[in-house]
């Protein structure tokens, strides 16, 4: 059962942004996210929040600054995501471009896992570092740091995830979610972090003369990477966030990215001239996640890095071939979950849901708690197998339910349950040995059903009602796709009553309409639908474009129907 409710646009306010100079529609669709004035719509560089004002910031300028002048050896460790994958690239550039000594190592996500493992600091030390800076990771890696105390090397923290309740104790942490951290956006994904220490440090070095014998290099070349990791995080767009990716995409419109980025687009048949939000979070990152989830995400990171543009484009065809595998292997295993789940009538109606196969690839069970968590609106894990005895789960959660809370109490009720367990509200991780499976299921069933209401267990589509039929059209369309949009902010979705005056199924499973509101007629297109409607029709949709043979025309995009 979906639940349909329609968002509360205050008129007054839509009118003042009217009058403001903004389009009729977009002050409408503004006002119903909360903003109340056009200022709040500067998305400058200059409206950043200062990076002195995120809590050690300057702390971390001035240790990197210390290791650039003494000449020092510095390593990043990132994390196997396009996150961590783009935070790393952030890292290496800007640091040679100030002319560090630096490196990158990324975990093997099958063998070493996620994070400042002590076993990755063994395989770091190897490489006589003076500092480790990790992103995107480190701030839960307690044994990790004191590892890497014990081979003398020091540590950099730069992370965003949340913290337990003990910190490692490295020489310096970055992470705005760090108990006692005042700065305001707290939801900066890791790559956002790391581009706010590489602009404390320039400002660090500019205050001790270094640029007085050296070129002061523009960081503004890497914000294409910075919205990239930031939209693909799926971190809520806060303003300072929506500034971040729409200075990225003002790059990316201008021809201004990296060759890496600009191969993504070509391998994936995309204009990085019209590149949206939507083209980060579901056609560049995807293709990038694709080597950390199958492979090795040092291809994905190698990408971000070579200036070689023909390099670069062999790179991201591989990856292109490596997300084509990725979903084939995530649709059988999405099959196999479904099954499972008829199986166990018992779970059907469960407000927790954990589920394992031994067939299972551990790179993509992320992707498939998502699917089955949209699917049945509720919260899911997915495990898979891992090496001596464990199983790896990946979880996502639905409103109501902060994931990473819910593992919490797992931990505290069932005291040696977890091996290890992190992540956010939405997004989390958990190890356990595979004999606990069944007792982890149970429980894990058992918390979310006292953390969720029967509310919160009903899926909700917040719209923003119905769209006048002189917007049907592609200027429109081409209007709302230039705006930032994401978690947090989201895309407009219209609710509208149509009469159906055609359908046929595509492929045995994407419906194809035509419809017509009034004298407005317009074609619809559902992906993997569920059934197909009368002759009349309550659709949730978005205004897209559809291109065909070189042919723009208006296209609703279905998001449900009814």
């Amino acid at each position: 059962m979906t639940r349909l409710i329609t968002r509360s646009s205050p008129p007054r306010t839509a009118w003042q942004l009217e009058q403001q100079g903004l389009h009729p529609l977009l002050a409408r669709l503004y006002a119903a996210r909360g903003i109340t004035d056009k200022a709040e719509l500067d998305y400058e560089l200059k409206s950043l929040l200062p990076p002195a004002s995120l809590t050690h910031a300057t702390d971390a300028a001035h240790l990197l600054a210390d290791a650039i002048e003494a000449e020092a050896r510095l390593l990043i460790i990132g994390d196997y995501d396009c996150d961590g994958a783009t935070a790393t690239a952030v890292g290496m550039r800007a640091l040679k471009m100030l002319g560090a000594d630096v490196h990158f190592l990324l975990p093997d996500r099958f063998k070493l896992g996620y994070g400042l493992s002590p076993e990755i600091v063994d395989l770091a030390a190897q490489q006589s570092p003076d500092l480790i800076i990790t992103v995107d990771n480190g701030i839960a890696s307690i044994e990790g740091v004191n590892r890497a105390r014990e081979h003398g090397i020091a540590t950099l923290i730069t992370d965003h995830h949340l913290p337990a309740e003990t910190l490692p104790e490295a020489d310096c942490i970055v992470n705005p979610n760090q108990p006692g951290c005042d700065f305001p956006s707290k939801c900066m994904a890791g790559v956002g972090v790391m581009f706010y220490v590489m602009l404390a440090l320039r400002a660090e070095l500019r205050e001790r003369g270094f640029f007085v014998e050296h070129p002061e290099p523009n960081f503004a070349v890497l914000l294409d990477l910075v919205a990239l990791g930031t939209v693909a995080d799926v971190v809520k767009l806060d303003r300072n966030n929506r500034i971040l990716v729409s200075q990225g995409l003002k790059r990316m419109r201008a021809g201004q990215l990296q060759p890496g980025l600009a191969a993504l687009f070509k391998a994936a048949g995309r204009d990085p001239k019209k590149a949206t939000a939507m083209d980060l979070g579901f056609i560049l990152g995807p293709r990038l996640n694709a080597a950390g989830r199958l492979a090795d995400m040092r291809l994905g990171v190698e990408c971000l890095l070579t200036d070689d543009a023909s390099r670069a484009l062999q790179i991201a065809q591989e990856l292109d071939a490596l997300n084509r595998e990725r979903r084939e292997i995530e649709a059988g295993m999405q099959d196999q979950a479904l099954i499972l789940l008829e199986s166990l009538d018992a779970n059907d109606a469960s407000p927790g849901i954990a589920m394992f196969d031994e067939t299972w690839h551990e790179g993509v069970v992320g992707i498939l708690a998502s699917r089955i968590k949209d699917k049945l609106h509720r919260p899911v894990f997915a495990f898979a197998p891992g090496e001596g005895g464990l199983i790896k789960g990946s979880g996502r959660s639905i409103p109501g339910l902060h994931l990473r809370d819910a593992l919490d109490l797992v931990a505290k009720r069932a005291p040696g349950l977890l091996v290890r367990f992190g992540g956010h509200a939405m997004a989390a991780g958990a190890t356990l040995r595979a004999e606990n499976f069944e007792q982890f299921r149970e429980l894990f069933a058992k918390v979310a059903g006292e953390l969720l209401s029967p509310a919160d267990l009903t899926r909700t589509l917040e719209t923003d009602g119905t769209l006048e039929g002189a917007y049907f059209s592609i200027a429109t369309a081409r209007l709302l796709e230039n705006e930032i949009w994401g978690q947090g902010f989201p895309a407009p979705l219209f609710l509208d009553q149509f009469e159906v005056e055609q359908q046929r199924v595509l492929k045995e499973k994407h419906l194809k309409l035509r419809l017509r509101k009034g004298d407005t007629r317009i074609d619809g297109i559902q992906f993997n639908f569920n059934s197909q409607p009368g002759n009349t029709a309550r659709v949730a949709y978005r205004l897209t474009i559809n291109e065909y043979q070189g042919v723009e025309t208006p296209q609703l995009m279905v998001e449900h129907l009814e």
